[in-house]
């Protein structure tokens, strides 16, 4: 419930601090004084949008803010506690706009986006416009209505995700189905390409393989020239030969070691270098004897050596990256086929996806024509009180798959009669102003009663309502007051007197600014304003007389 709210330099206020309490406050004035100053102020809490306009003339900035008891609304306080804003059993909305237009908000003191203060607004505030009427000629704001009777947010909820997954699907579908030409045209080259790898069969590291066997057959006459050279310097040569020098050196140091043992670690090693002249001239022995110089295979190493460079010329690589290229072309191939698999099962996904949403949106929609129904007597009686006995008001809701999106497949219009013998035909066509003004009417406080907000503010929704007709409204307002935070803006006296509480406003100039002041009445004063509303500025013993009894 809004317990205070304090308006610094907003628009003509310079300051007001105003103290509300549960029931119906009913907002009265002279007409220009700005009657609904205080529902504008306090709609900068809630985060509707702001200028430097805002800011009184000569001031640097408004501030507004707005105390709220939080005892009845368990979701403002889970909201709250949500976002780590939680302040015990009290909520203080706080708007800031200096005259720049820079504007800044804040809940229980801690500064927030704007967007926050209209998510928890909505919570503690329902606000009807005097331009609620002429919006509900609009089939979109006739949904809308009508959701807030039926109170089905689950519905609404698993409707709107149904839809966006099934739209997320779609959005997915399209991007495959558009890349699906560039895809097919992609996968017939690597068919071709992997196709011809696969042929050639090149594997990891064989290039390098080839290249060392074919340099090694390519060079084969002087690795048997210089081989056969080696051994006969080694150990062939029967006149000169390193095997034979080097025994008669070592028969020499060992003669040696024998005068002078100083000399046996030479001996040792000529005898090491004798063992590894005599292993080498073995192992270049044993590789002459396993040395073949085959014709054919050299030509078959020559092919596939140069038909591993063209290849790697054609696909823009190295020849020694050519197998690895070639696993990657495989690989983008699979992919591309996988992706022809995925885009069946997208298929099938959006498919399952779309009836899944068409069965929840059906529920609604079911839900919707009961509610419908339910909310076609309680209006048709409502307009009945508002003096329009022979009124009936009917809720048209019709499926229609084809007009599907986040709300669901239904179009929702309101239909109306307000002469006996007449069709029932969409409200635009059928109502005058002031018989609009009373469905409206009838139709917000009705869906007022069924929503958990604990404030709810009308801003002069009687206009076009009059004589007997307004005290209805004013008995209306007064019944949902019982239950509900009512702050009521009117220029009717029947509505006034209806009131809980009753606050003036009025406008008045001081040294050359022009100010609003708002104030609570007391009984007497309440008596003063209804017979002013009802008589104009003179004010007489009838007047006065009328406006005791329209007092409840």
């Amino acid at each position: 419930m809004l317990c205070q709210l304090s308006i610094n330099n907003f628009a003509i206020v310079r300051f007001l601090e105003l103290d509300f309490k549960a029931g119906m406050t009913t907002i009265t004035g002279e007409t220009g004084a700005g009657k609904s100053i205080a529902i504008d102020a306090l709609g900068l809490c809630l985060g509707n949008r702001s200028d430097a306009n805002t800011v009184r003339p000569g001031a640097s900035k408004t501030e507004v803010s707005a105390r709220f008891t939080l005892n009845d609304v368990p979701q403002a306080k889970r909201w709250l506690e949500d976002n780590d804003l939680d302040n015990d059993d009290e909520c203080i909305l706080r708007r800031t706009i200096n005259s720049d237009g820079r504007s800044r908000a804040y809940i229980n003191g801690n500064p927030v986006p704007i967007g926050q203060l209209k998510a928890l607004g909505q919570l503690l505030i329902g606000i009807h416009g005097q331009h609620a009427h002429h919006a509900m000629l609009k089939n979109e704001h006739q949904l809308t209505l009508l959701d807030s009777y039926a109170n089905h947010k689950l519905l609404l909820d698993t409707v709107s995700t149904s839809y966006q997954r099934t739209k997320q699907i779609e959005n997915e579908l399209k991007v495959l189905m558009q890349a699906q030409h560039e895809r097919i045209s992609r996968k017939q080259l690597l068919q071709y390409q992997v196709e011809e790898l696969d042929e050639f069969g090149l594997a990891e590291g064989e290039f390098t393989e080839i290249e060392q066997e074919h340099k090694r057959l390519a060079n084969g006459t002087e690795l048997i020239e210089n081989c056969q050279a080696s051994l006969h310097l080694l150990s062939e040569n029967d006149d000169y030969n390193i095997d034979s020098l080097l025994n008669k050196v070592i028969a020499l140091a060992e003669s040696l070691q024998n005068v002078d043992e100083k000399l046996t670690p030479i001996a040792t090693m000529l005898n090491d270098a004798l063992i590894q002249v005599q292993e080498s001239s073995s192992e270049i022995e044993d590789y002459l004897s396993r040395l073949e110089l085959d014709p054919e295979h050299f030509s078959y190493l020559e092919k596939r050596l140069t038909t591993t460079m063209q290849l790697a010329r054609k696909h823009h690589v190295s020849p020694e990256k050519l197998a690895e290229h070639h696993a990657q072309l495989k690989a983008e191939l699979e992919s591309l086929s996988s992706d022809e698999t995925k885009l069946e099962e997208i298929k099938q996904q959006l498919e399952t996806s779309r009836e899944a949403y068409l069965n929840h949106a059906q529920k609604l929609s079911q839900s919707r024509a009961r509610y419908a129904k339910e909310l076609d007597k309680l209006v048709t009686r409502s307009i009945h009180e508002l003096n329009m006995p022979k009124g009936k008001f009917t809720i048209s809701v019709n499926f229609n798959p084809e007009m599907s999106n986040s709300l669901g497949c239904d179009q929702v219009e309101f239909l109306v009669t307000t002469n006996p013998g007449q069709p029932l035909q969409p409200i635009a066509k059928v109502a005058s102003g002031g018989e609009l003004s009373r469905i409206g009417l009838g139709i917000q406080v009705i869906t007022a009663k069924k929503v958990s907000t604990p404030t709810l503010i009308f801003d002069e929704v009687d206009v076009g309502i009059s004589g007997p007709t307004a005290s209805v409204v004013g008995r209306m307002l007064r019944s949902l007051g019982e239950s509900t935070q009512v702050l009521c803006v009117t220029h009717l006296p029947q509505v006034a007197g209806n009131g809980h509480q009753h606050m003036f406003v009025n406008k008045f100039n001081k040294g050359g600014q022009t100010e609003t002041t708002m104030q609570s009445l007391d009984k007497e004063q309440r008596i003063n304003e209804l017979a002013r509303l009802l008589g104009g500025d003179i004010i007489t013993e009838n007047t006065l007389a009328n406006a005791r009894e329209l007092l409840l």
